[in-house]
């Protein structure tokens, strides 16, 4: 069974604005649409509301707000999204309105959704979605921000700040999930961390093993906008999958990565990381360059882990046998 991974999928602004001219189809190439249709299973983090209604989340220091019509996902049917995570900082930039409309069109085209609710019962509730025969419990959290957490009888998303460590109720649902006999895998998909640092902090890398001992199979988080190196079993930071944001020259932010995890049976086993390149509102396969860039990126970062990579058809390869 393989499972396909990606990191911010940000289709508002001026992803939204070409898609006004675009097809949902031109966002991808086709040899980034082929790599995700390896996968029997792909699940994101998608870092915007979907609707053509709401209001911008009123707080006068927020710089930015991301919202897609409902054409946009149109997009992640074409790459066979399954699941996509809204534990984010931009699920509510255009309030509960907006937010209970991306629930309701990510039902109607039949793609699964964790991490936000109309309530935080629903929030913080587990999806179980299936591929290749496998049964995968995905669990969805944020640590940021808290304005915009989900309360008792209040719209929102999963929040648990890691400054005391993993939050007792996520602990719990992936220690449910663990014990589950119907549940094969245990993913948890954190949005945590800094914007554009290069290596997870100690509060994400202890959180991660925390994770691990509550059972969890499989640790895949995101929010750099930055790739960062592999652990055993823990993607620290995916990093982006398309977005319109500014280039860091240093950091580079426009050169990605889509992550295909193998299973066997119930256990990964290896991961392929497929270089991307982000341009506005387009993601390529990497050039020759690019790619090599990326390599030196992602082995440097997972060398600092104690992770050796090697390529392999262009692809960076990660094996956990």
């Amino acid at each position: 069974m393989k499972l396909a991974l990606a990191g911010d999928t940000m289709l508002g602004r001026g992803v939204a604005e070409a898609l006004r001219t675009r097809s949902p189809a031109e966002l991808f190439d086709e040899a980034v649409v082929a790599a995700a249709h390896e996968a029997d299973l792909f699940v994101l983090n998608l870092e915007c509301a979907v609707s053509d209604r709401g209001r911008r989340w009123p707080d006068p220091r927020k710089p930015f707000f991301f919202r897609a019509a409902p054409r946009a996902l149109e997009a992640l049917q074409l790459l066979g999204v399954g699941c996509v995570t809204l534990a984010n900082n931009h699920a509510l930039d255009y309030g509960a309105e907006a937010l209970l409309d991306t629930l309701d069109h990510l039902d109607a085209v039949g793609i699964a959704h964790v991490g936000a609710g109309a309530d935080v019962f629903d929030a913080r509730t587990p999806v179980v979605v299936e591929g290749g025969g496998v049964r995968f419990g995905v669990v969805g959290a944020t640590d940021h921000p808290a304005a915009f957490a989900a309360g008792r009888d209040r719209p929102g998303v999963a929040y648990g700040t890691l400054r005391d460590g993993v939050p007792s109720w996520e602990l719990d649902a992936v220690q449910q999930l663990a014990g589950d006999p119907t549940i094969d895998v245990v993913l948890v998909t954190p949005h945590w961390g800094p914007n554009m640092v290069t290596e997870p902090l100690r509060e994400v890398r202890v959180a991660a093993q925390q994770l691990l001992d509550a059972g969890a199979t499989l640790v895949a988080g995101h929010s750099a906008h930055v790739f960062h190196g592999v652990a055993d079993r823990v993607l620290y930071d995916l990093g982006d999958f398309i977005d319109d944001y500014a280039v860091d020259p240093r950091l580079r932010n426009d050169l990605g990565l889509l992550w295909l995890v193998t299973f066997d049976g119930a256990v990964p086993v290896c991961v392929e990381a497929v270089p991307l390149a982000l341009d506005f509102g387009h993601t390529r396969a990497a050039r020759p360059p690019e790619a090599e860039w990326i390599g030196r990126r992602l082995r440097a970062a997972c060398a600092s882990l104690g992770t050796d990579v090697h390529e392999h058809a262009g692809r960076l390869v990660v094996d956990w046998r």
